[in-house]
């Protein structure tokens, strides 16, 4: 079978829709609370109402796990070699299909991934890009091994298990991350993942491309935000991928107090970099 896309729709409008591709190891209601700052702050701004997505990954929430035709190739170790690719393609797809040439892609961690993948086999579609709390750096081999071992252990034991330590705070986290109610929001969205779908989503991505060389190839208008307290994503490693979008403007957004969730932690700050970025866009 073909990719098969769950698309969540905030808002219907006109022009250029902004894409909204979630992180690991949750779906796309991480979104929730950040598009609808969007959507208020927009009606705030007088800013013309623009269509706002937010696609399921492959394997995360309610949306089907490829077959093996559609993930495509697998690495000696188990990586799956296409899959990533193949997601990309299915997005673009997607975007044409609802009769759309162009987006402004958004992606946060393995969404940014998503996001600059496109980037790099379908720049023709970026009208703007924000890349939140992530990298476009491959993983190295142990991280690769780790991704490929959590999803082993999902598969083998059918457990969400691995991936709860996303929920569970570490020091140095946000205060908001320490807080109950991040906790529990969290870990509900895990405990409502499928242990086949977070295995898949971790060997797409221990089998991506390195796509930093694609940063100085971005024309379109571009933001990146980065939470102060981000672990694996936080400015000091964030602003040298500024840095490299040479052919761009680039609007650089650090989120104090803000972990790796910046857009389930400080909804209102992620919106207000993203209603920035459409108006570029617009203006542009």
């Amino acid at each position: 079978m073909n990719i098969r896309i769950n698309n969540k729709v905030y808002r219907l409008g006109k022009g250029i829709p902004l894409i909204l591709l979630h992180a690991f190891p949750v779906d796309a209601r991480m979104w929730d609370e950040c598009a609808a700052s969007l959507i208020r702050l927009g009606d705030e701004r007088g800013v013309a109402p623009f269509p706002i997505w937010a696609p399921d990954t492959p394997g995360a929430g309610d949306a089907s796990i490829p077959d093996a035709h559609a993930t495509g190739s697998i690495a000696k170790d188990g990586a799956y070699a296409e899959a990533m690719d193949k997601v990309a393609e299915a997005y673009v797809s997607m975007l044409h299909i609802t009769g759309h040439e162009k987006a402004i892609w958004v992606g946060l961690s393995m969404g940014g991934y998503i996001a600059m993948d496109i980037a790099r086999l379908f720049p023709e579609t970026v009208a703007g890009l924000a890349l939140c709390d992530t990298t476009t750096i491959a993983d190295s081999p142990e991280a690769r091994a780790n991704r490929l071992n959590v999803a082993q252990t999902c598969e083998d034991d059918n457990t969400v298990e691995p991936v709860m330590h996303f929920a569970r705070p570490q020091a140095g986290d946000s205060s908001v991350k320490q807080g109950q109610r991040f906790q529990n929001l969290l870990a509900g969205w895990i405990h409502d993942q499928k242990p086949e779908g977070l295995a898949w989503r971790e060997r797409m991505a221990a089998g991506r491309v390195d796509t930093t060389d694609q940063l100085a190839r971005v024309t379109a208008p571009a933001a990146m935000v980065s939470g102060e307290n981000d672990p694996s994503s936080p400015p000091a490693k964030m602003r040298p991928l500024a840095d490299a979008m040479t052919s761009t403007s680039v609007a650089f957004t650090a989120v104090p107090d803000c972990g790796h969730f910046s857009a389930v932690e400080h909804p209102d700050a992620v919106a207000n970099a993203l209603l920035d970025l459409a108006e570029r866009v617009q203006a542009s």
